[in-house]
């Protein structure tokens, strides 16, 4: 139901009155805060905190992480209606605006990588990343993208569009696959905790051996629909699995793959020469699991320079 005050300041912002806005959230946030702790005062105040990222200008919707509100006041990078409240902000600005007015180091992070998905180089323009992470979007990174969204597509109001990327997403390219017999998990592997932390719902499984040999610790079946495919086609579906959860944003995806590729190339931190010759000489295989839900990953990774393969496999439920 919409009551009057959800009235009330949708016209507010209809009419521009984006001061009272501000001072209108930043108001209601404390209270909530002060009630029900951050988690109830971040849910309580999204749908506003959303009208003010999305449509106010870059001086006052930057003021929405600004703690010069007092306690309680200020959003923080948890803070989310169908997505991240840092995240619409950086799909309505570009980096050149937001640059000189975002104060918190981590939302400036965020906001920046954002930027960097959606096509800007930030290389030249911006502060370094704190772990080493590109402000710019690799070759191999690009490639796989098509015509669709590389960060959610929000709506004025709230609400946001955004494709569901599934990996494989067809069996288009693809035929039967008989995999080897499964051989034992290694463990204790760094990547292997790295490429979980992508999402919540996959399961990840390192071997020694080549990729089919890793898919076979994971799949339903040693017979399955699979094919091989360059990373760079299954990067917007890595991605994607950790934004998944509507807190995440696409940034973060970004980030935690680079952290797990990482891993994988054996360096401490994201390295970009290391993570490009990782990349150049990945094998990268795929596979359909029957019982796929709308999200679902299948994916084994082999670095014939170590002869590990890891797979990472799950389906989000609908």
């Amino acid at each position: 139901m919409i009551t009057y005050e959800d009235r009330r300041l949708r016209t507010l912002a209809e009419d521009g009155r984006w001061p009272e806005l501000l001072g209108a959230y930043r108001q209601a946030r404390a209270a909530a805060a002060a009630r029900g702790g951050e988690r109830s005062a971040a849910a309580e105040t999204a749908p506003l905190g959303h009208l003010i990222a999305y449509g106010a200008p870059p001086e006052l919707a930057v003021r929405l992480f600004d703690p010069d509100g007092g306690p309680g006041a200020a959003a923080g990078v948890a803070d989310h209606d169908t997505g991240p409240l840092w995240e619409v902000l950086a799909t309505r600005h570009s980096w050149l605006r937001l640059a000189p007015l975002l104060g918190p180091p981590l939302v400036r992070r965020l906001v920046a990588h954002t930027r960097v998905l959606m096509g800007e180089d930030l290389a030249y323009g911006a502060e370094p990343d704190p772990e080493g992470v590109p402000l710019l979007l690799e070759p191999w990174e690009s490639a796989g993208w098509g015509d669709g969204p590389r960060v959610r597509e929000y709506l004025p109001g709230g609400g946001s569009r955004s494709a569901l990327l599934g990996l494989p997403a067809s069996r288009e390219g693809l035929g039967p696959v008989l995999l080897p017999e499964p051989v034992a998990r290694l463990t204790g592997q760094r990547a292997t905790r790295a490429l979980a932390a992508l999402a919540g719902w996959v399961e990840v499984a390192c071997v020694r051996g080549p990729a089919p040999q890793a898919a076979a610790r994971l799949a339903p079946d040693l017979r399955v629909t699979g094919g091989y495919l360059p990373l760079a086609a299954a990067y917007p579906a890595l991605v994607q699995a950790g934004a998944g959860d509507r807190a995440h944003g696409s940034a973060l995806g970004r980030l935690a793959l680079w952290r797990a590729l990482a891993a994988m190339s054996g360096a401490d931190r994201p390295d970009r020469a290391e993570v490009n010759a990782l990349v150049a000489r990945m094998r990268c295989f795929t596979w359909c699991d029957p019982a796929d839900e709308l999200r679902h990953l299948h994916l084994a990774l082999e670095d014939p320079a170590t002869g590990l393969s890891w797979a990472i496999s799950g389906s989000e439920e609908a």
